[in-house]
């Protein structure tokens, strides 16, 4: 594989201006979940011009189909998110968001970049593989549902049904020119949690005429981190989160109900659905017993992600062989939530990490920041490394 390698490496530098400049369009005219038409259009009018047949999907999503020219029954899946944040980016960049209030601070305009320049790459190279290479274009990823679990809805894993599906994240926190694999569990389930307390609010001078949804508040929010602490084998990673808190009294108000809204994340489905029972029983318990009432509820997010072992051997393999070893890093469990889980439920998966940051150029920020930035020079490595690991999958 060392000639196509080197035709890969090739080809990346050859595109990767091109790719550049796609990248920094998506960038100027970010687009939120499930509303990418103009991002949707874009990326049939590049398919267009690269002669990839799509079809179109969970209304603003595409699935482009590469067939190779050598004799092969085999179908890779290769996946990108098209969806931007809503967060205003910080001023002053010449491909800054022209969207007030929407920004991709996530990545989602490297992902869907790097698509289409492997789109360029495999496509140039079609005479010289065999199998069927799906493109996949997702909306949706930042909000619930999550585009994947409509896009499988809608038979995105079928009519050819994949053997494996690959994805790549941008990670700020790995230098550009690196890349990271896990194998196995990597990413968690992701739930929401909405949760109201209402008592009797009242004058502060007098709590005995009243029914404190603040106090009573306080010892759910308590006895819920024993949830984590003592109800949750030690061997699963739990997280319980509260990143809102409403009591709306004032110094000598009490008011009549307490508004919460957090996050439950954990790497078990099993005891993902007996904690999210726990947690109901134990609030509404706790407010009961005290003359309060509670409504808890539980909107159930993404599943845990999963990367094949064997598939994600022999991806990391193959990143070993394209960018050397040395560049070619092993990843920690990630408590942050990906719909690409639902891919992962579905088929053999591997979802790995694509190096963005540069501490010499002060690119460090985190996704979801108005900061957030990459060092571009990791779209050669981005667009050439999945073209790669799609080619030798196929051949293997």
């Amino acid at each position: 594989m060392a000639d196509i390698k080197e035709r890969v490496h090739r080809l990346a530098k050859d595109f990767f201006g091109e790719t550049v400049e796609i990248r920094r369009h998506l960038h100027r005219h970010p687009e939120l979940s499930f509303e990418e038409f103009e991002t949707s259009a874009f990326v049939k009018r590049t398919l267009d011009s690269l002669g990839i047949p799509y079809q179109e999907m969970a209304n603003t999503g595409v699935v482009g189909i590469i067939t190779g020219e050598q004799p092969s029954e085999k179908v890779i899946a290769l996946r990108a998110d098209m969806d931007a944040l809503p967060i205003t980016e910080v001023e002053g960049r010449s491909y800054g968001s022209q969207n007030k209030g929407v920004m991709h601070a996530c990545g989602h305009d490297v992902h869907t970049s790097s698509l289409l320049g492997v789109a360029k790459i495999l496509q140039e190279l079609k005479s010289e593989f065999g199998g069927t290479i799906k493109l996949i274009f997702q909306p949706g990823e930042e909000k619930l549902p999550g585009g994947a679990s409509i896009m499988i809805k809608e038979g995105v894993l079928k009519n050819p049904v994949p053997q494996a599906v690959i994805g790549q994240h941008v990670m700020p926190f790995i230098e550009a020119g690196k890349v990271g694999f896990r194998s196995g569990q990597y990413m968690a389930s992701t739930d929401e949690l909405y949760m109201t307390v209402r008592g009797r609010g009242g004058h502060g001078a007098h709590p005995h005429q009243n029914i404190d949804p603040i106090a009573i508040t306080a010892q759910i929010i308590t006895a819920l981190q024993q949830v984590v602490s003592r109800a949750a084998d030690p061997r699963i990673p739990t997280v319980l989160s509260w990143g809102k808190i409403i009591g709306n009294g004032a110094t000598n108000v009490i008011p009549d109900e307490v508004y919460m809204e957090g996050t439950f994340r954990t790497f078990d489905e099993q005891w993902r659905a007996e904690a999210h029972q726990k947690m109901q029983k134990i609030a509404t318990g706790i407010a009961e017993s005290m003359g309060a009432s509670c409504d808890f509820e539980v909107r159930k997010g993404y599943p845990f992600l999963i990367n094949e072992p064997r598939l994600t051997a022999k991806a990391k393999s193959y990143a070993e062989e394209y960018l050397g070893k040395e560049n070619v890093l092993d990843l920690e469990l990630w408590p942050a939530g990906e719909d690409f889980a639902y891919y992962s439920q579905e088929n053999d998966a591997c979802f790995y990490r694509l190096g963005t940051g540069n501490k010499e150029k002060g690119i460090t920020s985190a996704v979801h920041t108005p900061t957030f930035d990459i060092d571009e020079r990791a779209l050669e490595i981005s667009i050439g490394l999945m073209a790669y690991i799609a080619l030798r999958q196929l051949e293997g």
